[in-house]
């Protein structure tokens, strides 16, 4: 199986995808100007209300909502890190080291919010869920640093082995050797990746991720008001690749210069040998139609999911769950009867959900209508196949046989909200009214465009960016329309096909590839 990984950097978003033999499996997409609460940052925020009935509080972390966090989720060492904080607050200047910070008894597991916090009080927290729909963040008081071998925890003590490292022997010396290089008052979880590394590259990360642990509490240190973000997670480019990277990957693909030397130097980091398969794409083609990624995303995303043969999943979004219908469609009966057709369609049905569920990110209750079937060794046949399919998915999940009612339930790890891409189109001529002018017109309009950015506004090279079909009407003949204008308004023009854009819609790009908002709703009215 090949694995390659395309990163699609924009100047508003980044977007990652991770193909398997050329199918898109993960998407992931993340704006790069706002305010981003992802899995994994720390903050310094201040209690802002206390819920004894919930035996929570609600804190501030900047969020637009107030951050949630029970008061088992303070942890065991809530009261070792709580007086740390303070010794750390009472000196600006002076760091105090956490080797000598004195270890207070556990928390108990039956205490209440109200006799452990008070309102206004600050606190580190980090976040652990993304806000989703109408709920803020959900956050916790135990500290992790994830690397890519082990995880570093402040407050702890203990040293714990990742469980799908079988051989004992590995699972003692991995034991060993950690408990001799961890500093003091810190645990550390020893990651699956770990298996056969010698301790100079453990060492090295353990210095990384003290370094972070040192930067994060130096920042709640100075900081004179709250909230304050002490640390942010990794990029989304280099975060994803933490945990995905598999010295197997043939390739990652990346059209930013930045970004490609971020995760180059990361790569080389983690595996220097494999620093080879982090390419910059250079084409003038975006680079997720040169991967087929945009015609992936359009058919894969949206209410109706087609698949093998004419059979189609409904996928439908609501409060509480999502729900997935299975619909043989107008497919051909199966020579063996209606039961053979139906665990066809069925099987087929559970392939494609598996890749939708990582492909969405979706999480919480899933409920899925499957095509009845009669016989039991069938049932048992696909709640098979859904569980082997649903062994690449790293996300903690529980699938359940299928109900007498042939209903399949599966709980999946929800950290972040569900991906959605719409793939319906507005149009971009008329903006929804239903009124556009003249088809045959576009290209005046884009060439009085032309005219205005390079006779009035100075820009003389730029790409414009228009659908493939418009790009080969523009492109065509000897004498072309793109030739025509070069020789008019000069040579800096370059016409490029993009599939993410409607058929009469268009985008135009300087030399540095920032956008240039030449589109008017008035165009529309002329």
């Amino acid at each position: 199986m090949t694995s390659e990984v395309i990163i699609d950097v924009q100047p508003k978003e980044i977007s990652i995808a991770l193909l398997e033999d050329k199918d898109l499996v993960e998407y992931q997409n993340e704006k790069r100007e706002e305010a981003s609460y992802s899995v994994g940052n720390i903050y310094l925020g201040k209690v802002k209300k206390l819920m004894p009935g919930l035996n929570a509080c609600f804190v501030d972390v900047g969020s637009e909502r107030d951050a949630f966090l029970h008061y088992l989720d303070l942890g065991i060492q809530f009261s070792s890190y709580e007086k740390y904080l303070k010794q750390v607050q009472s000196d600006r200047k002076k760091l105090f080291p956490i080797a000598k910070a004195t270890r207070l008894p556990d928390l108990p597991k039956e205490g209440s919010v109200q006799n452990t916090l008070k309102q206004g009080q600050e606190i580190l927290v980090q976040v652990v869920k993304e806000p989703i729909s109408t709920k803020g963040p959900r956050l916790t008081c135990e500290l992790s640093f994830a690397g890519r071998y082990m995880v570093l925890m402040p407050f702890q003590d203990k040293v714990s082995v990742s469980s799908k490292i079988k051989k004992g022997e590995e699972r003692t010396r991995l034991k060993q050797l950690v408990q001799s290089i961890k500093p003091k008052n810190f645990g550390v979880i020893v990651r699956t990746s770990a298996e056969g590394k010698r301790v100079a590259e453990l060492d090295a990360e353990m210095k990384v991720l003290m370094k972070r642990w040192e930067d994060t509490i130096t920042k709640a240190q100075k900081a004179t008001a709250t909230p304050v973000l002490a640390f942010e997670e990794t990029g989304r480019a280099v975060a994803l690749l933490r945990d995905l990277f598999d010295p197997t990957y043939d390739g990652i693909y990346i059209n930013d210069a930045d970004i490609f030397q971020q995760v180059k130097d990361y790569v080389g980091l983690i595996a220097p040998e494999k620093q080879g398969i982090v390419k910059q794409y250079t084409g003038t083609v975006p680079i997720f139609d040169n991967f087929n990624v945009t015609k992936q995303l359009k058919s894969s995303f949206g209410r109706t999911v087609n698949y093998k043969r004419g059979a189609y999943l409904i996928i439908q979004h609501t409060e509480a769950m999502h729900v997935v219908d299975v619909n043989s469609g107008n497919r051909t009966r199966s020579e063996n009867g209606q039961e053979a057709n139906a665990l066809e369609v069925n099987l087929g049905a559970a392939d494609e959900l598996a890749r939708q569920l990582r492909l969405r990110d979706m999480g919480g209750i899933i409920v899925v209508d499957f095509i009845d079937m009669n016989l039991a060794e069938d049932r048992q046949l696909l709640y098979e196949r859904m569980c082997k399919n649903m062994q690449k998915d790293r996300a903690r999940h529980n699938i359940l046989p299928l109900s007498k009612f042939g209903l399949m339930q599966i709980t999946r790890q929800r950290v972040r909200p569900a991906m959605d891409v719409n793939v319906e189109e507005t149009c971009p001529t008329c903006f929804g009214k239903g009124k556009i002018k003249s088809s045959i017109l576009f290209t005046d309009q884009l060439e009085s465009k032309i005219d205005r950015l390079v006779n009035k506004i100075g820009i003389k090279n730029f790409s414009l960016h228009v659908h493939p079909y418009v790009a080969a009407y523009i492109n065509q003949g000897i004498v072309s329309l793109k030739r025509r204008w070069q020789m008019k308004y000069g040579w800096g023009i370059k016409i490029v096909p993009s599939q993410k854009l409607a058929f009469l819609q268009y985008e135009f790009y300087d030399k540095n590839r920032q956008f240039i908002d030449m589109q008017e709703e008035i165009e529309t009215n002329e």
